[in-house]
């Protein structure tokens, strides 16, 4: 029944009888007693099957616990609104899966995806390298932004020119938007005067809502802030400056299917507003 033969399972008992000093089975009988020791083993193989048991479902729940997570390493400016949203709708679709999200500079960014510790990383302005490869995400208008009350608030649209000398606040200047915004500006001709710069769009987005300046800032990023009535945003008339997002992942990366559905989603939808905007 068990395709294992009479003599190699008197043998194995044998062997174990052996080994615990002590008879299992009685052979003075026939046919066969079990003797107290031999009770009492068999109650304890029982219990060692019984907990094999239990810890193989209970390492299968953890393989499925950590297979299911996906991390992601983004830049700061892709906002926790939108992540809140991405996140309900992959729990939607994934329930039996888990979305982390780490909030780092972008270059902390690609650190963490080549070293394994985020399956994906979102930034912008995304460069490929040998190690790492890079999947177009959107493409983010960026706008003139501007306290209610500055007087460029109530256009409807600015020239290139009408940003000639006034206060500006800017990225950092290691940041790749920070070089983008530079580079529109010089080839438009425009002459700003720096007053501030940070590197995260919330720091500059307070400072332009407080009057310190204006700023040239990605418009999705600008919308609670406008919605609320703290910052106006202008489009640029005749000229048209974006911001690419992109997805990096390191080569070869073999993504587990929690990973694999939650890049699906982010293709799927780039703006991610899933109906709520």
């Amino acid at each position: 029944m068990n395709s294992v033969s009479q003599s190699a399972a008197s043998q194995h008992v044998q062997d174990v009888e052996k080994w615990l000093g002590t008879q299992l089975l009685d052979r003075a009988t026939r046919p066969l007693a079990v003797t107290p020791a031999g009770h009492l083993y068999a109650d304890f193989c029982r219990d060692v099957l019984r907990r094999k048991e239990e810890f193989e479902v209970a390492l299968d729940r953890l393989k499925v616990e950590v297979e299911g997570t996906v991390h992601v390493a983004s830049i700061y400016s892709i906002g926790l609104s939108e992540m809140a949203q991405l996140q309900e709708e992959f729990s939607r679709r994934q329930p039996h899966a888990n979305l982390s999200v780490e909030f780092l500079r972008p270059e902390k960014v690609y650190e963490s995806v080549l070293a394994d510790q985020a399956d994906l990383g979102l930034v912008s302005y995304a460069e490929p390298s040998r190690e790492i490869t890079v999947i177009p995400w959107r493409q983010e208008e960026m706008l003139v932004a501007t306290a209610p009350d500055h007087p460029l608030a109530r256009r409807t649209q600015v020239l290139p020119e009408d940003l000639n000398g006034l206060e500006f606040i800017g990225f950092d200047e290691d940041l790749p938007i920070r070089r983008e915004v530079d580079r529109f500006l010089k080839e438009k001709g425009i002459e700003v005067t720096r007053t501030l710069h940070f590197d995260n769009l919330q720091m500059i987005k307070e400072a332009v809502a407080h009057g310190a300046g204006i700023s040239i800032l990605p418009a999705r990023i600008m919308r609670d802030e406008v919605m609320q009535g703290r910052l106006v945003a202008i489009p640029i008339a005749a000229s048209k400056l974006f911001r690419p997002l992109g997805i990096i992942h390191r080569k070869k990366k073999r993504f587990h299917p929690a990973a694999q559905a939650f890049l699906e989603l982010l293709q799927e939808n780039p703006s991610a507003d899933f109906g709520v905007i």
